[in-house]
Order: structure tokens, then C-alpha cells, then sequence
């Protein structure tokens, strides 16, 4: 019957325990991933301490599919410093590079303004309507270093919805089937 064949059969002749053991390694692994992720937020001080750059807009300093690694410090906000933020209205956090800041005297709270390396413009048109200046609560994180090229995966993915259930099926089906 070939190997869907052998596949099936191999499914149907699992054990209790053999499945509970592998429904349990399972959940370990997620957990492990979960534990590891919290564990990098807590180390960057950074909501989101990875993200994909998912535009042109900092070539030729960062590639779409580049993946950023953040960290987030009390140390002030420096023009040419590259970071991540959200916009209120905006699911998707936004990669560039400060080029202006502005401290408010009264309050002493700063106030920056972004934008792409790659673009004409400051990102004011990218703000929420009515916003000039990004404050701290929008900056996710400052780049910290990078890995080129390796988040194409996700991009890919998120592009492609049906590679995303190919990869988990064959993963599912990878852990259902296995022997160990």
C-alpha cells in the first residue's frame, strides 16, 4: 500500500500510553516555547523581543525578512537609533529609525519621530489621524542585533496560510507517528 499505507497503520496500532507519552511531549514543547519566549521578555524588557521586518522600508540597512532582536532600557531615546512601535489603529509593529526627538520641559517625557531609511518622508502619515510624535508607550523595543534572511519563514507563511497548515500537519503527523 506504500507508505500512507504503512502511515495509517502505524496510526492505529499506537498504545494508550505510547499517545498519552507523545500528548505529553507535546505539551512540553509548547510549554518550553512559551517559557522561553516570557523568559526573553523578561531579559530584553521588551513586550515583543523578536520581529520580522516585513517591508523595503529600512533597505539597505535591513532586508524584508531580516529578524530583529529588541531590548528595551530606562536609557533615553537617541535620534538614529532604530526601533519597533505600534500605532494606535495599527495590528502590525512598525521597524525605523528615529530622527528627531523632543523633550517636553514641563513634564520631561520625550517625544520622538521616526522613519524609514528607504522612505522620502518622516512617518507622520503612518501615525494615528491627529498624532505627530510617537511617546514611550508606543516603542516596543530598540534593535539590539539581527539575523538576515531568517524570517522569511514567518513572512512566507503569513503570505501563504496554506504552507503554515502543510508544516503543522506534517509536524502533527511527525509526532503521531513517531516510535520514541
Amino acid at each position: 500500500m506504500g507508505w500512507f499505507g504503512d502511515t495509517v497503520d502505524s496510526i492505529k496500532s499506537i498504545q494508550i500510553r505510547q499517545a498519552l507519552t507523545q500528548a505529553i511531549n507535546l505539551g512540553l514543547i509548547v510549554t518550553s516555547a512559551l517559557i522561553i519566549w516570557k523568559g526573553l521578555m523578561l531579559v530584553t524588557g521588551s513586550e515583543s523581543p523578536v520581529v520580522v521586518v516585513l517591508s523595503e522600508s529600512m533597505e539597505p540597512g535591513f532586508a524584508r525578512g531580516d529578524i530583529l532582536l529588541l531590548h528595551m532600557n530606562k536609557d533615553p531615546i537617541r535620534a538614529g537609533e532604530i526601533v519597533v512601535f505600534n500605532v494606535d489603529g495599527r495590528p502590525i509593529p512598525i521597524v525605523h529609525r528615529v530622527i528627531k526627538v523632543h523633550e517636553r520641559r514641563d513634564t520631561g517625557e520625550d517625544y520622538v519621530l521616526t522613519k524609514g531609511d528607504n522612505n522620502p518622508d518622516d512617518d507622520r502619515i503612518l501615525y494615528a489621524p491627529g498624532q505627530r510624535w510617537l511617546q514611550k508607550h508606543h516603542i516596543m523595543g530598540k534593535a539590539a542585533g539581527f539575523l538576515p534572511y531568517v524570517g522569511w519563514v514567518t513572512i512566507i507563511m503569513t503570505e501563504k496560510p496554506i504552507i503554515k497548515y502543510i508544516i503543522i500537519g506534517a509536524l502533527g503527523l511527525l509526532v503521531i507517528t513517531s516510535k520514541d
